[in-house]
């Protein structure tokens, strides 16, 4: 069943229960409510009428009796008994004679009042002593209440329930048919986007509905994708633009070698040349690897309490031994009086791999000028920030410089794959820290990294 009818049928049966109950316990109270209103008014007949055909109140009987004539309406079939009740009398004679029920007659005297109802006809009698005589005074009538505006009602309710009925399944379809309009609108746009034209978008609304929210969010997961998707195409053509470089180089030198017979020293040439690009070959596909190794969250790396100041060090001894010429230069005055603010939960070889990476682009892309490395420490994170003087990245090029293989627009006079910053941020965000970076070209480029402290700080 559709999510459209299936709203409609429980809006339709929801609204019927609902009319129901209402009308059921209105038919229901107004039911007893007219018997206990109507038992009442025979009583005060009965009374008003004992008084004036009794005499009781010789100074009043005939206002009393001029008031229920002219106050209280007539009921229907009414019919008033006034039976004279002595030692010598029968209840079942009395009964017989005035054509009521024997069992009204007993219960008025046992407890002085009784009432009784039999089909439509209702009665109700007092018991009264008047001169040391006692007297039954019985008044019955028609219950017209009952047998006419009851029923009245009833048809009402039942004629209204019905129309409410069909106007609320009129309703309901038409409600739920537009509701769902903006969805199948939305259904509809997204059943035309593909691959080839991601590009489209689903129509939003200016309304704060959840509809609008929906729209958004998808729109939002279509950036994304689309991002992606980009990232993906430029990986696939960067990656086999530097993976065809050094194959072509390869096949070129092995061709012209076996072109003719040569020399030893010009196949050594040969080989050296080969080696050369087989090595680059190389060190491309194991950073593409380990590129791939650190996006996946599902292998296991073991990690264990480190001093980030203590790899840094480390990282810079490296840095001396391949790289002389660097002015990385580490400032202590940030280092926080607590020593254990600078630990961490780390993998110190993939840590050695992240800054190592960060660093030597600092030394490179500025000529080996001065570096300038700056470790501190908040109450939950250990905060490393670098700082180079070199030729910086272009603004509009900064949102893409996480892309594999992909290279600022001034750097092609530097060597490079463009593996380094994304396998460093994959690294970082693996020791669940944050990669900052911010750039002006000509001014150098800025790193801020956080890493949070160790689970054992207090």
């Amino acid at each position: 069943m559709k999510t459209q009818t299936s709203i409609a049928v429980s809006l339709v049966v929801f609204n019927i229960a609902i009319l129901l109950l209402f009308g059921i316990g209105i038919y229901f109270f107004l039911n007893e409510y007219s018997y206990v209103d109507f038992y009442k008014r025979l009583e005060t007949r009965a009374t008003i009428g004992a008084k004036y055909n009794l005499k009781i109140d010789t100074a009043n009987a005939e206002t009393f009796k001029k008031i229920r004539e002219q106050h209280l309406e007539k009921l229907e079939a009414e019919r008033e008994y006034i039976i004279n009740v002595n030692a010598n009398t029968s209840l079942e004679e009395a009964a017989e004679k005035y054509k009521v029920p024997l069992s009204l007659l007993k219960s008025i005297m046992k407890d002085n009042k009784g009432r009784y109802q039999e089909g439509n006809v209702f009665y109700n009698g007092i018991k009264l002593n008047h001169n040391n005589i006692t007297y039954l005074v019985i008044v019955s009538a028609h219950n017209r209440f009952v047998s006419h505006h009851l029923i009245f009602l009833r048809n009402i309710l039942l004629w209204g329930l019905l129309f409410t009925v069909v106007v609320t399944v009129y309703l309901s379809i038409y409600f739920s048919k537009h509701f769902f309009d903006p969805i199948r609108e939305m259904i509809e746009k997204v059943k035309q986007i593909s691959t080839e034209n991601i590009h489209l978008r689903v129509k939003e609304t200016e309304n704060n509905n959840e509809i609008s929210e929906l729209a958004g969010t998808f729109n939002d997961l279509l950036n994304r994708i689309e991002t992606a998707f980009e990232t993906q195409k430029n990986f696939i053509s960067n990656a086999s633009h530097e993976l065809a470089t050094p194959l072509t180089a390869i096949m070129g030198e092995a061709e012209v070698a076996l072109i003719k017979e040569r020399k030893p020293e010009e196949y050594q040439h040969v080989l050296n040349n080969v080696l050369q690009q087989a090595e680059r070959l190389n060190q491309i596909t194991k950073s593409l690897l380990f590129l791939a190794q650190t996006g996946y969250k599902g292998k296991k790396i073991v990690f264990e309490v480190l001093r980030l100041d203590e790899v840094i060090w480390e990282v810079k001894r490296l840095i001396d031994r391949l790289n002389p010429e660097n002015k990385i230069m580490v400032d202590l005055s940030l280092l926080p009086e607590d020593p254990k603010k600078l630990k961490i939960n780390g993998n110190k070889q993939l840590l050695h791999l992240a800054l190592a990476n960060i660093l030597n682009n600092a030394c490179k892309y500025s000529h080996n000028k001065p570096v300038a490395v700056h470790i501190g420490a908040s109450q939950e994170q250990v905060l490393l920030f670098i700082k180079d003087q070199g030729i910086g990245i272009p603004e509009s090029e900064i949102p893409f410089i996480y892309d594999p293989f992909f290279r600022a627009s001034n750097t092609h006079l530097f060597e490079g794959y463009g593996i380094g910053l994304p396998l460093s941020r994959n690294i970082i965000k693996l020791h669940n820290g944050t990669l900052t970076v911010t750039s002006k070209v000509g001014s150098g480029t800025s790193v801020q990294i956080n890493f949070p402290l160790a689970k054992l700080i207090k």
